[in-house]
């Protein structure tokens, strides 16, 4: 017969390996909104409420746990098959709740607050991400393998993502300035600082942003500004991944260095305009195209 002793050391015993193994379960990180976010245990049923984050959590390795992404989520191509939920500016909030996800990705300025308020008084998980920078971009990507318990496979992305953008700023580091435009939307006509990561990315390929000391991240110009600027490049998004459309008007103003360089050049949005791993095929691209109009001179 078990003393009574022996069972309370048991009992306690079993209570510390109980409690153990629930905080090894749980899961914490901070987003993007310095919140500390966590689960009782790895997320399993994900929501991504912006194309960016859809992109986001499947290289962190937990595409099988997406069951909801919004419009345009077209990257990889398995996201196309998820449960689309509205748009990033308009969510069906019926639809995604139905869908009972554990941890909604949101992004901290592209979601309506409004529609974020109404999920986090549902009591849902909300975690924002919205990365400034390179590094940015590789923790979230650990951050959110974390949450989902694909710690491995998140964190072997994000060193090659790092290392990728080493190799990057190492080859350009010298390379000669060139004065650039880039043009994110067309009407309004719409540019990016230097805080911004787009802003980022043509510093880092040596470009100087001539709209880059402005205010706002996401600055609206006229094109007077970019003809006083005259910009050695013009670098645009364009509508859609093959459409370089935006180009075509500036070809119309003869005395622009960038038309008279033949240097306008188009890169695919989804490769610089999302903060995920592709950024440094976009980087790439960017660099590449800058190099041009270095020779273009």
């Amino acid at each position: 017969m078990i003393s009574s002793a022996a069972f309370v050391r048991r009992l306690l015993v079993l209570l510390l390996i109980s409690a153990s193994t629930a905080y090894a379960a749980e899961r914490c990180a901070t987003d993007d909104m310095d919140r500390k976010v966590c689960l009782a245990s790895p997320a399993k049923r994900i929501a991504a409420l912006s194309p960016g984050a859809t992109e986001l959590v499947y290289a962190a390795g937990a595409g099988e746990q997406v069951v909801a992404v919004v419009s345009h989520s077209d990257y990889p191509a398995a996201a196309r098959q998820v449960r689309s939920v509205g748009s990033h500016t308009r969510l069906d909030l019926e639809a995604l709740v139905s869908l009972k996800p554990d941890l909604l990705i949101g992004w901290t300025t592209g979601n309506p607050q409004e529609q974020v308020d109404k999920l986090d008084a549902l009591g849902l998980t909300l975690f924002f991400i919205e990365p400034r920078d390179f590094e940015g971009v590789a923790t979230a990507i650990e951050r959110l393998a974390h949450l989902a318990g694909t710690e491995a496979e998140g964190g072997a992305v994000a060193g090659e993502f790092r290392k990728g953008i080493a190799d990057v700023a190492a080859r350009y580091e010298k390379a000669d300035p060139v004065t650039v435009f880039y043009q994110v939307w067309d009407e309004p006509l719409m540019t990016v600082n230097d805080e911004h990561l787009i802003g980022k990315v043509l510093a880092l390929c040596g470009g100087r942003n001539v709209f880059g000391k402005l205010d706002r991240l996401v600055p609206r110009i006229d094109t007077e500004a970019v003809l006083v600027s005259n910009p050695e490049a013009i670098i645009a998004g364009g509508m859609g991944e093959e459409n370089p459309q935006w180009l075509t008007p500036w070809r119309s103003f003869k005395d622009l260095k960038a038309v008279q360089q033949d240097s306008l050049f188009f890169i695919p949005p989804s490769l610089i305009q999302r903060p995920t791993p592709r950024l440094l095929q976009g980087s790439r691209a960017v660099c590449e195209k800058l190099e041009q109009a270095r020779a273009n001179r």
